[in-house]
This record gives structure tokens, C-alpha cells and sequence, in this order.
């Protein structure tokens, strides 16, 4: 079994910045594809931005050029920098990953959730 486990989420200013995380743990042979989805009330849920495990990334139009995803593969983590924060980001960002365990089979996990509020 695998565990994802978000952090870093919160209530922001317009124009501000949050850097979210998101750490796997568990039974990890090797961690392929990793995302951020985010689904606001009311809304479905939307991939946000992705990052293929040789660092290819890409990225929903509304957050090109103000959201960044890294990884660091030595610490199983996957980041997500959020700058130039609009009230329109407001949502549960939830991170997802493709993940090989012991058996090298591959499975699809989820985390719990951080929510980010852009509010003034």
C-alpha cells in the first residue's frame, strides 16, 4: 500500500503564493507520472498541472505561467508552486500518482486533499 499526503495549502491574498506537497510513502518500487488535479465547489475536477517521471511537464492554460510542478525523486515528493494567486484558484487540490509498488505492478493513488482559498 501507498499513502499520498498533501500539505501545504491555506488562505491566500490575491497576487499571493502557496507551494503545495505532496509526499508518497509505502511499499514505492519507482513513481511514474505524478499530478495535481483541483476541483472548486460545484465544479468537476480539473488536472492542474503534470510531470512524467523524466520531468516532462505540462500544464492547464489557466495556470500557464503562474503555477510550476517539480518533483524530487530522491524524497518521493511532488511540488506544486503557485504564484500570482487569483480568487478563480479557489478549490481542493488533490495530488495523484502512478505508482509501481514491490510487486512492480503500477496503481493509481489519490491523496486527501489541501484546500486553498484566494480571498482579500
Amino acid at each position: 500500500q501507498v499513502q499520498l499526503v498533501e500539505s501545504g495549502g491555506g488562505l491566500v491574498q490575491p497576487g499571493g503564493s502557496l507551494r503545495l506537497s505532496c509526499a508518497a510513502s509505502g511499499s514505492i518500487f519507482s513513481i511514474n507520472a505524478m499530478a495535481w488535479y483541483r476541483q472548486a465547489p460545484g465544479k468537476q475536477r480539473e488536472l492542474v498541472a503534470r510531470i512524467t517521471s523524466g520531468g516532462s511537464t505540462n500544464y492547464a492554460d489557466s495556470v500557464k505561467g503562474r503555477f510550476t510542478i517539480s518533483r524530487d525523486n530522491a524524497k518521493n515528493t511532488v511540488y506544486l508552486q503557485t504564484n500570482s494567486l487569483k480568487p478563480e484558484d479557489t478549490a481542493v487540490y488533490y495530488c495523484h500518482g502512478y505508482i509501481r509498488e514491490l510487486d512492480h505492478k503500477e496503481y493509481s493513488y489519490w491523496g486527501q486533499g489541501t484546500q486553498v482559498t484566494v480571498s482579500s
